[in-house]
């Protein structure tokens, strides 16, 4: 777990919560109507907004928020490093075996190309290729969380215009002011909490763990790309290594 966001996460509602119990209580704060309104009204925007492919896959983007998968990028590049030392001593076909163990697919891919002789414009290619679709993939994600923090919120104004509209037509019913003032008022509190706690929060988190998934995946392409050239191990590690910030660029050579 992403402790950040989680932790995150639990103190917004914690503090909402307690804030909203030492007031009035929670209960007050409840109302279906508004319920109906922005988070049944703004699922089924987005649902007209994106595929059903893309929302299926609602529950399992927002996890990657809470659960991203890891990688240790220093031992990727000693990975890499060993690979073309095994590589410039017993050529490329000696990586084989570790090729087909590979549970990186992306560098599992791009050493098979190398050890098949691929020339080198193709496999840069075919890499950067499935880069730049695994990027778009994960902008449309996160532009599902972005996307709904504007629709709820604009689901909230609606909301509060309908309170207000039955508040307005019922001036005349002192007893229905308080239940149309209710919606009024809970339909912009929920868009503002939906926007501003799993809308527009996730969204740029998401954007963040597609970078450094990106990132990832430039390092092992450069790496490919310098053991097919056949470059030294210790290039290759300074060459890795400066990807990381000063304070993690630690050579195992």
């Amino acid at each position: 777990m992403d402790l950040g966001t989680v932790i995150g996460l639990v103190l917004i509602l914690a503090l909402l919560a307690g804030a909203m119990a030492m007031g009035v209580g929670i209960g007050a704060y409840i109302d279906i109507p508004s319920v109906l309104i922005v988070i049944g009204g703004s699922m089924g925007a987005l649902m007209i907004a994106f595929k059903p492919v893309q929302m299926k896959k609602f529950m399992k983007v927002f996890m990657i928020a809470v659960k991203p998968p890891e990688e240790d990028v220093a031992e990727l590049i000693k990975k890499l490093v060993a690979y073309s030392s095994k590589a410039r001593k017993d050529g490329l076909l000696a990586l084989e075996g570790d090729a087909n163990n590979e549970s990186n697919d992306f560098l599992r891919k791009g050493l098979s190309m190398a050890i098949d002789g691929s020339e080198p414009d193709t496999i840069r290619t075919l890499l950067e290729i499935e880069m730049e679709q695994t990027g778009a993939r994960h902008k449309a994600h996160s532009s599902i969380f972005s996307t709904w923090a504007g629709i709820a919120g604009a689901f909230g104004m609606i909301g509060t215009l309908i309170g207000l509209v039955a508040m307005l037509l019922n001036m005349a019913d002192p007893s229905a002011i308080g239940p149309s003032m209710a919606v009024a008022l809970l339909t912009t509190m929920y868009g503002a909490i939906i926007g501003n706690v799993l809308g527009t929060p996730v969204a740029n988190i998401l954007d963040i763990r597609s970078s450094d998934e990106m990132l990832i995946k430039e390092i092992v392409l450069t790496g490919i790309m310098s053991i097919q050239d056949g470059d030294a191990p210790r290039d290759l590690e300074a060459k890795l290594l400066a990807y990381l910030p000063p304070e993690h660029r630690e050579s195992s050579i």
